[in-house]
């Protein structure tokens, strides 16, 4: 069984910090680019961020750049994916999901695009981050 579980999310104040984990299991995620998207009240889903399968480009949105961080560790049966929330704004309140890149195992091209960032799904439920001005 397909599980991507969020969690991490909470109710904080501008400028403080916040680390989400999403934990991956029932398929091989080590393969898979990996992403977080999140979205507000009223909007669409959006993307933030995200990680080749062998960690080793990351993307990120421009309204998040220099501010978040995602990372992922790759151990044997469940992978697990952070998003590092800095210097957070009120802006950033939404609900996060964290994604997957299920049908492009291996995927060495940029997802710096729609098109590739489209391809995310499996979705998990979400948690939700709400910052306080």
């Amino acid at each position: 069984q397909v599980q991507l579980v969020e969690s991490g999310g909470g109710l904080v104040q501008a400028g403080d910090s916040l680390r989400l984990s999403c934990a991956a299991s029932g398929l091989t995620f080590s393969k898979y680019g990996m992403a977080w998207f999140r979205q507000a009240p009223g909007e669409e889903r959006e993307f933030v961020a995200a990680i080749t399968w062998n960690s080793l480009r990351k993307y990120y949105a421009d309204a998040v750049k220099g501010r978040f961080t995602i990372s992922r560790d790759n151990p044997k049966n469940t992978v697990y994916v952070y998003l590092q929330f800095n210097s957070l704004k009120p802006e950033d309140t939404a609900v996060s999901y964290c994604g997957a890149d299920t049908g492009n195992p291996y995927y060495s091209g940029t997802y710096n695009y729609p098109a590739s960032q489209r391809n995310f799904g499996s979705w998990g439920q979400g948690t939700q981050v709400t910052v306080s001005s």
